[in-house]
């Protein structure tokens, strides 16, 4: 079922939004060569805790994951993309990153993320990046009162093939707001004018990810880290969305 939230309600998700985005931003700047993935988990761990706030990831045990996940934020590295556990890891000269990050503050959750490519920067890497921040910015364009699921996720699929990318349609973008995954499904491909209707009130994340040569994907022995089948590099890109009567507000902003 579909929950409208009202402006005060959506203005209650702002909070978490502009948290979440202060916190990604934060990381982004700490994604440095020889910083531990562990390092960012107790840094993030610590702003929460500090905050008052609740992670949306802590003890998560979806029909898709293994157990519970104890850990406050996904670290994705290269050809992860998804739900990246934290590990043992310390960053090289190149990596890509992928940081996705959910909390809730005072029962109204925000989710976002944001790819960097740690060091000396490969062109196919950030052109990559490039296209999933292109495709979110696409698809927030069009997440108007009176539009359909159907054309965010046509909005996405457009600019993956614009760039020669392909689209894997089993994890996409969703609903969100009391808790971090409610209805709708936000596809990243789908038909225009198909679909859910957009009605004020309505807020979702939608997040772009793409890997470079395949929509395939595998899932690690962890139970969790979504890697591409074939090796080859990832990015994710993500904001909560509110429809309002004004268009789109995103509210993954940092202050």
């Amino acid at each position: 079922m579909v929950e409208l939230k009202s402006p005060a309600e959506i203005a209650r998700m702002r909070v978490a939004g502009r948290f979440v985005a202060d916190v990604l931003a934060e990381l982004r700047e700490r994604a440095r060569v020889g910083v531990n993935l562990l390092e960012l988990e107790a840094y993030v761990r610590e702003r929460i805790r500090e905050r008052g706030a609740e992670s949306c990831y802590w003890d998560y045990a979806p029909s898709f994951g293994r157990g519970p996940f104890r850990n406050t934020v996904c670290l994705s590295v290269n050809d992860a993309v998804l739900h990246g556990l934290p590990f043992d890891y310390a960053l090289r000269d190149g990596d890509v990153l992928s940081m996705d990050l959910a909390v809730g503050i005072d029962g109204w959750v925000a989710d976002s993320a944001t790819t960097v490519v740690v060091g000396t920067a490969a062109p196919e890497d950030v052109q990559l990046v490039r296209a999933t921040e292109e495709a979110l910015a696409a698809a927030i364009d069009v997440a108007v009162p009176g539009n359909r699921i159907g054309d965010i996720s046509a909005a996405v699929a457009a600019v993956a093939r614009n760039y020669g990318y392909p689209v894997n349609t089993e994890f996409g973008g969703h609903g969100l707001g009391r808790t971090m995954h409610e209805d709708p499904h936000v596809p990243n491909h789908g038909r225009p004018g198909r679909g859910y209707r957009l009605r004020p009130g309505l807020t979702i994340a939608i997040e772009p990810w793409f890997a470079r040569t395949t929509d395939r994907i595998v899932t690690d022995p962890d139970g969790w880290t979504i890697r591409s089948a074939d090796g080859s590099r990832t990015a994710h890109s993500e904001h909560t969305v509110a429809i309002t009567p004004d268009g789109p507000e995103v509210l993954t902003i940092a202050a």
